[in-house]
């Protein structure tokens, strides 16, 4: 960019990164696996009505058309939604996957139509191919009534010849409902042992799961299931075989996700090697054919490593990544994983174990702007009340071409992530950089609940959710107010799902911020936890906040429609009208409460959008009105977006 430096207030510097560019680069390649020996996975398509393709690394290309849409809805946040093998080297690929529209399972060979191998009903997630068997393994999630909470999950075997596509009698049931919750089957090297997690009722998968081993028969059968490891205060997260026949799995036994292999732990660190599982199939460790394994791990930010589970030594991946997701596979010598830094987006990043070379294969990062425009983010750590640590990102306001006037402090948004057991990522995302590059700072709140620093920091939320969270965010905002780095008139918070919640406990509950943007949120905790969410997070609420038999009176202080007269600051309510795990009637009755409060507010419906907006025209619409809101609120001039309606 130029030299010339021009001065113009905070919150008004013209910049190329608009609405339309952040959503075109808004998701990621997920759910790596091979084929033979070819690497493949999904991406998203934000221009195509947020569906998700699959891609074929050989050509880089999608292999699937629209309507096609490779994602899952079991427990709602969906898991693994394809698998592929090749019979022979050089022979076709064989596919199947979960189309999110009926959520059927499809064979799929390249160039024929996809034909559908179950029917209409169940939903189905983490497939295995067993081609040997002509069958494919997976979880079976399907309804029983009209409650969101009857369901059941299995289990199946889906047999590959089509039997099962109109009749639901064919599909095998490997396991009965001894388990509320199951993850899908890993098979021993020798194919005798399966092995998989299960949990239940009131616990979340990263409170504790169970770890099963069953025999399978020469029929087909799993026999014998027995727990061999984790219980209601140990979660594992993920299980997987060596290619000796040895167990290996990660647990949070030592208060931290290390390794283990038949109960032995590889490599104790106080870092994390697996994490939060929401979604069936996520994997941070690969065995490799050598005995060596691949691991995601980390303290906070998260490196793509070797392990030698002999020697206990790890030797991290070279190359610009600092963080990766959990999805892996391992082939030969080769690795996939997928990769992101401050400075790139997410790409499918392939690892030689034998050379030490990685390399980006997939979704390459290309910058969409001049580099010099991207946040320069700052990893900072935080005194919360008691003197606790807080961790955060902070991402001050940055133009190469643009300046504030001497004297004038920046604005600053505090950003919640969801969950609340997941994590903000230091990642390059231009939603953060729409703002950044305007002249209002940015701060991300691992707050306490978050993951990656341990099962302690995890746990801070135990009961305290509405409490922890909210105190750290005002920590932070205030922090950087105190130290004359954001100004403290000008602050405000965002945050969805359960950062929504976040966000609308802190405008209710504190008066540290003048707006806030809340979107698909919880707000009425008594409704949420009595039928109006699935079934996966419909107990979640008894370790958050505790029962709600026990303490009612919690259950009403803490939720934010039920402190509606508190409310003073404008806000931005952003919903989806498909959203079954915060459904609309949240909003509605947060809404009905501020009737005749004369609080400034504007309320932006989606319809198509579920939890987490996809389509690429939500997305503009959403970021737009709230860069108006902020405007608005901070006096600042901000050209060229439409202006928001604030009604009272």
């Amino acid at each position: 960019m130029g030299d010339i430096v021009e001065t113009k207030p905070y919150g008004s510097w013209p910049s190329p990164i608009d609405a339309a560019l952040a959503a075109a680069h808004d998701g990621s390649p997920e759910w790596v696996g091979f084929v033979g020996d070819e690497a493949w996975w999904t991406e998203p398509r934000p221009e195509e009505g947020g569906r998700r393709t699959l891609v074929r690394g050989s050509t880089r290309e999608s292999v699937l058309p629209a309507p096609w849409n490779v994602r899952s809805r079991v427990i709602e946040y969906g898991g693994l939604p394809w698998a592929g093998a090749v019979s022979a080297p050089g022979a076709a690929p064989l596919l199947v996957f979960v189309h999110f529209d009926d959520q059927r399972l499809y064979r799929y060979e390249p160039g024929t139509e996809p034909r559908p191998l179950t029917p209409l009903g169940p939903r189905l997630a983490d497939p295995r191919l067993l081609p040997d068997r002509d069958e494919v393994w997976c979880v079976l999630e399907e309804s029983t009534g009209e409650g969101p909470s009857d369901v059941r999950r299995v289990l199946a075997a889906v047999p590959l010849d089509g039997s099962a596509a109109e009749d639901r009698g064919a599909v095998r049931e490997l396991t009965g409902e001894q388990h509320r919750f199951v993850t899908g089957p890993r098979l021993s090297p020798d194919g005798r042992r399966a092995a998989w997690l299960a949990w239940d009722h009131p616990r979340m998968p990263w409170d504790g799961t169970e770890l099963l081993v069953g025999e399978v028969g020469d029929d087909g059968t799993l026999k014998g299931a027995r727990t061999v490891a984790g219980g209601p205060e140990e979660s594992i997260a993920q299980v997987e075989w060596a290619k000796d026949g040895r167990l290996l799995y990660a647990s949070d036994r030592g208060g931290w996700w290390n390794l283990y292999r038949d109960g032995t732990p590889l490599c104790p660190r106080e870092e994390e090697f697996a994490g939060p599982l929401w979604k069936l199939g996520q994997r941070w460790f690969a065995p490799l054919d050598s005995g060596l394994i691949a691991v995601v791990h980390g303290r906070g930010a998260t490196a793509l490593g070797i392990l030698d589970p002999e020697s206990g030594e790890l030797v991290d991946a070279a190359g610009p990544w600092t963080e990766f997701a959990p999805t892996l596979a391992a082939h030969g010598t080769r690795v996939v994983a997928v990769g992101a830094s401050p400075r790139t987006s997410y790409e499918v990043v392939e690892l030689d174990t034998a050379s030490g070379r990685a390399r980006a294969v997939g979704a390459t990062h290309h910058d969409p702007v001049d580099p010099a425009l991207y946040p320069e983010p700052l990893v900072r750590t935080f005194t919360g009340p008691g003197g606790r640590e807080v961790h955060a990102h902070i991402y001050p306001p940055h133009h190469p071409g643009h300046r504030a006037p001497d004297g004038e402090l920046p604005p600053y948004v505090v950003w919640a992530h969801g969950g609340p057991t997941g994590r903000a990522c230091l990642v390059l995302d231009l939603a953060i950089a729409y703002f950044t590059s305007r002249g209002i700072g940015v701060a991300e709140v691992n707050y306490g609940g978050s993951t990656g620093y341990g099962r302690a920091y995890r746990n801070r939320l135990r009961e305290q959710w509405g409490v922890v969270d909210v105190e750290d965010c005002a920590a932070v905002a205030l922090a950087l107010a105190e130290e004359g780095t954001a100004d403290r008139g000008r602050l405000a918070i965002r945050g969805g799902s359960a950062g929504g919640w976040t966000a609308a406990a802190s405008l209710t509950g504190t008066d540290v911020y003048a707006c806030g943007t809340i979107s698909y949120p919880i707000l009425d905790l008594t409704g949420w936890g009595t039928g109006e969410t699935h079934d996966f997070e419909s107990r979640y609420l008894e370790s958050l906040i505790g029962p709600l038999a026990e303490v009612p009176e919690r259950y009403a202080e803490r939720s934010p429609s039920e402190q509606a007269d508190r409310l003073t600051a404008p806000f931005l309510l952003l919903q989806g009208l498909d959203d079954v795990i915060c459904p609309p009637v949240q909003c509605e009755r947060f809404l009905a409460r501020l009737d005749g409060r004369h609080v400034p507010h504007a309320y932006l419906t989606f319809p198509g959008e579920g939890h987490g907006f996809r389509r690429a025209d939500t997305m503009i619409r959403a970021l737009e009105a709230e860069l108006s809101l902020y405007a608005q609120v901070f006096g600042m001039s901000v050209p060229g977006i439409p202006d928001l309606e604030l009604v009272k």
